[in-house]
């Protein structure tokens, strides 16, 4: 527990201390946003799950994502080729446009919403799973100047998705490898929940 205490807070001072991105125009990034309507809704408000929500997200997190899947940091063969001739400051514009959107929340099934509450809001002491809203937010609105994300409205199964990623390794772009540790230490039964829960926050 001490170490992701730690590590989140090198995390946002580390956030904190970086040069800042360049400077989003919403406007523009509304225009350049034509091509990623199809997957990503023209909103933001992705129309199937296979898909994340993007609207209201941190524009610093975006603008990291993308600069990752540009990289090959975050391996994805769609989001590689979509982003392939991407400025920064194309970057910065899309991000710009979607974090200015509001998410559309989901619905939580009753029969997950105590088991991926606690998760959300107290972990799990006994395997060393840290409550999501220490780094995420009570409300699930993430911490924008250390680019954690909004886990809001996301959609359960991209966020059950990503967790499941993050365990075996075939994600790995979180800071220090924050997420792939604690993300090892969920059963699936926590990650379905959890991922439901964080689909009705707003």
């Amino acid at each position: 527990m001490k170490k992701m205490l730690l590590t989140a807070m090198l995390g946002m001072i580390l956030a904190m201390s970086t040069s800042a991105m360049a400077v989003g125009n919403a406007a523009a990034g509304k225009t350049n946003s034509v091509t990623c309507a199809a997957c990503h809704g023209a909103d933001g408000n992705s129309p199937t799950d296979a898909f994340p929500k993007l609207a209201g997200q941190g524009a610093a997190y975006l603008v990291k994502q993308l600069i990752e899947f540009k990289s090959g940091v975050r391996n994805n063969a769609i989001m590689a080729s979509m982003v392939a001739n991407l400025s920064e400051q194309d970057m910065a514009d899309l991000a710009a446009f979607y974090a200015s959107k509001k998410v559309t929340p989901g619905a939580v099934p009753e029969d997950l919403l105590v088991a991926g509450q606690k998760i959300f809001r107290a972990g799990n002491k006994k395997s060393g799973v840290p409550a999501c809203m220490a780094c995420h937010g009570p409300t699930g609105a993430g911490i924008p100047a250390a680019k954690w994300p909004a886990l809001s409205g996301q959609h359960s199964a991209y966020v059950e998705a990503q967790l499941k990623m993050f365990a075996n390794g075939t994600r790995h772009n979180s800071p220090n490898g924050m997420m792939a540790d604690i993300a090892s230490k969920m059963s699936a039964e926590e990650m379905k929940a959890v991922a439901a829960y964080v689909a009705g926050l707003h």
